[in-house]
């Protein structure tokens, strides 16, 4: 699995810890690129309509693309939520929508989902890759889709696989009052992060996260989760024993976010029950999409 060449990470960590970590940002496979071909012209100026639509828009001296999709029968006068979709590395928005399935699961249940382009196929999270203010970034997009597509501010959400994953820890703690939760998949919080007692969300983000056993930095991750708990005071509870030899914990915290774990002992670095690529394990037992549509549906952003 590469690392992003000439793109130290944020956060600086020992060698050892890099050499230990930084897969975490990968990978697609390459049956995943078969799905990244857009369906939709690029655009600068977006129009609130059902289907896909890729989106370029001037950022920082750079093109930034994002893809908007809309469930049938959209218009701008619905106020939806929103999903923010982000893809590991190497990849784009077209490996999130192939891997996650969420543009499918939108269409059944009526919300908006968008899938960001990193730039060189990944963003700058906790570990890896780049130094482009993908936070930034992902802020500007979120304005415009609770502008443009009239999205619902206070249900605003981010989910993502490896680097992705990574990424949505980061804006749940630096875009506060933005997110009502976060669903990180076979990623965490890693590197100087974890380690810097002060890196914590200032507004309550609850936390639906994936992690399978046979990943090899499940330590890692799983490690990060139980430091994200003890920062925020969650109490988990007695784990409950699933089919398949999964195990889910359930937590509340002191600011009144949850985080919901499921430890999956058969799985590797993938997306349970994915839609498709090779990030996907039809095997795991549980179907990560839906578990996670389920979690953010019920999670409202109380406005401060």
């Amino acid at each position: 699995m590469p690392t992003r060449p000439g793109t130290p990470p944020r956060y600086a960590i020992p060698v050892t810890a890099v050499a230990l970590l930084l897969p975490l940002a990968a990978c697609v496979s390459d049956g995943d690129t078969k799905h990244r071909t857009p369906t939709a012209k690029s655009t600068v100026a977006e129009t609130p309509r059902p289907g896909d639509q890729r989106i370029t828009i001037p950022w920082k001296g750079e093109k930034r693309v994002y893809t908007v999709h809309a469930p049938p029968g959209f218009t701008s006068a619905d106020t939806l939520p929103l999903v923010i979709a982000l893809h590991p590395y190497p990849g784009d928005g077209g490996a999130a929508a192939a891997i996650s399935g969420l543009s499918a699961k939108a269409d059944e249940e009526n919300f908006l989902v968008t899938y960001p382009d990193g730039l060189d196929k990944g963003f700058n999270a906790l570990l890896c890759c780049g130094t482009e203010d993908d936070v930034g970034f992902i802020r500007t997009i979120t304005k415009r889709l609770t502008s443009t597509w009239n999205a619902d501010r206070s249900r605003v959400y981010a989910t993502g696989i490896s680097n992705g994953a990574d990424m949505s820890y980061k804006l749940a703690v630096e875009l506060p009052d933005t997110f009502a939760a976060i669903a990180p998949v076979s990623g965490g919080y890693l590197g100087t992060a974890a380690e810097d007692p002060s890196y914590l969300p200032k507004s309550p983000v609850s936390v639906i996260t994936f992690l399978g056993a046979l990943d090899e930095h499940h330590t890692a991750m799983d490690q990060g989760i139980k430091t994200w708990q003890q920062r925020l005071s969650c109490k988990p509870g007695k784990p409950a024993k699933l089919r398949n030899h999964i195990k889910k914990t359930i937590a509340t915290c002191r600011d009144g976010s949850d985080v919901v774990v499921y430890r999956l002992a058969r799985m590797g670095h993938s997306w349970p029950e994915g839609a498709g690529g090779g990030m996907s394990d039809p095997t795991a037992g549980i179907n990560a999409t839906d578990l996670i549509w389920e979690f953010f549906k019920s999670r409202t952003r109380t406005a401060r």
